[in-house]
């Protein structure tokens, strides 16, 4: 794409005429220390409005996105975002709102945006059976920080050391990466025969010094945890706390909430659950909710009401302060809370009813060609393994290319470690049979190439804008810059 934008340069062509900067008529030198100044022009080429247009039209026609294709993207959930989500995120009196308004400004400016984040906590803590929830966290990792940061600030205020953290073998890389940042000693619990945590195993690892237990449920695996009542009674036994990392939400939500579990802690993913575009780096948003106990740990400020106005209420007790500027991404909680109107209940329960029977649908239907190390009924995901394929020629790496070739994109792969040559399918409730159908004849014919000829399968991906790439060179030498 450089090659013929650069191709299409030439001199004086313009797509748009600048006036005068009314600047005074003086050297660059005269502003900036010579060092700061360049010695060779920036070389960027000319072109036309039509020029631009096309090339990054085109440029846009190379992504993968879930508006074009499907994105069966293991524990991100990648559904379809309704358009009315961003029609509401972009009215103008959100977007013209100003962030740093000042406190003495909220009255007469923000009480429409303060009452969006009112009823969006008070609708997230219903969803999730917290007690209350703060938006501030700007991802799901950041929300686990966040969770860890008020276990920490809650043992430290009743006097107990407790140094340890549990997080499952089939758990979210992050998990333990949140809680070392915290200062956490990671403890790490096996997985049974079915997938789950192994609950005998945790009895001997639940020692006084073992502040929290993570889990997501339904896992990894998409298996539900059958004894989580069990594993929330022993923690509550030993005074640990039950921390719930709600990448999986989508399979019980509106159904159970992690609350009747017995978890202390929960963060949500508004850009996963709850409909908002995500992908890229952002945008994110991991608001994070506590039980009763917990409600005076919570970031700083948090949104109240007295029954007149909407307010900012930064009086809580043993707060661990602000963990993000502003007060979150404000236009993700737009976006949620279009869609928890739209849903209502009923709705909310239906989308995760219909992704959990999307993922058996598939499940059933592939685990006749790729092996299914768990097989048993699963909720909103499945983890398929490339073993079989392996053994022919190509592992889950060349499956996830050649998938890229029918307009796929490909299912997350190699994770969660526990599975050998893993492929984690998450469909959403947002795909339509047609679609799932579509997805099963590709990944039958895959096996099918790999079986008669798995050269073409290792070549791949052979329509892609870029094909097959050196991983570990790419990984190590990127390209950074605009190259001509």
């Amino acid at each position: 794409m450089e090659k013929t934008i650069f191709k299409n340069s030439h001199n004086g062509k313009r797509g748009v005429r600048f006036s005068g900067s009314g600047v005074p008529d003086k050297k660059l030198s005269d502003y900036l220390p010579v060092d700061c100044l360049r010695e060779d022009s920036l070389n960027l080429p000319e072109l036309t409005e039509l020029d631009v247009v096309r090339y990054f039209t085109n440029l846009s026609r190379q992504n993968v996105s879930v508006d074009a294709n499907f994105y069966p993207l293991g524990s991100c959930t990648m559904k379809y975002n309704p358009k009315i989500n961003e029609q509401a995120a972009a009215l103008s009196g959100f977007t013209g709102v100003h962030p740093e308004l000042g406190e003495e400004n909220l009255s007469e400016y923000c009480q429409g945006t303060l009452e969006l984040m009112y009823n969006l906590q008070n609708a997230l803590a219903e969803v999730t059976g917290m007690a209350a929830v703060s938006l501030q966290p700007a991802a799901g990792a950041h929300g686990e920080f966040t969770g860890m940061l008020i276990v920490k600030k809650y043992f430290e205020t009743i006097g107990q050391k407790r140094t340890k953290i549990i997080i499952p073998d089939s758990a979210h890389g992050t998990n333990p990466a949140s809680a070392a940042m915290c200062g956490f000693e990671i403890v790490k619990v096996s997985s049974n025969s079915k997938g789950q945590v192994d609950v005998s195993e945790l009895k001997t690892l639940l020692t006084p010094d073992v502040a929290a237990i993570m889990m997501t449920n339904p896992n990894t695996l998409g298996l539900f945890e059958e004894g989580i009542t069990e594993i929330s009674r022993l923690a509550k036994q030993n005074g640990t706390l039950l921390y719930y990392d709600g990448a999986n939400l989508n399979a019980i939500m509106g159904i159970t909430k992690p609350g009747l579990m017995g978890f202390d802690i929960v963060h949500v993913n508004l850009h996963k659950t709850f409909s908002t575009p995500h992908g890229g780096g952002g945008p994110g948003s991991g608001p994070v909710g506590v039980c009763q106990k917990l409600i005076d740990y919570l970031p700083k400020p948090v949104v109240c009401f007295n029954g007149e106005e909407y307010y900012l209420n930064y009086d809580i007790r043993h707060s661990i302060g602000k963990v993000k500027a502003s007060h979150g991404n404000f236009g993700i909680f737009v976006r949620a809370y279009a869609y928890i109107l739209m849903m209502g209940s009923d709705g909310l329960r239906r989308a995760s009813e219909d992704a959990v029977l999307n993922a058996n649908y598939l499940k059933e239907k592939l685990k006749k060609t790729y092996k299914l190390s768990y097989d048993q009924i699963c909720m909103h995901e499945f983890v398929l393994s490339g073993d079989i394929q392996k053994e022919l020629g190509v592992n889950t790496m060349g499956i996830a290319k050649r998938l890229t070739d029918f307009g796929i994109h490909p299912p997350t792969v190699y994770f969660p470690l526990i599975v050998h040559e893993a492929i984690m399918v998450e469909p959403t409730e947002t795909e339509a049979k047609e679609t799932l159908d579509n997805f099963i004849e590709v990944m039958e014919q895959i096996d099918r190439e790999i079986r008669e000829n798995p050269e073409q399968v290792l070549q791949s991906p052979l329509t892609a804008p870029v094909s097959k790439v050196d991983e570990v060179a790419a990984a190590r030498k990127p390209v950074l810059k605009f190259v001509k």
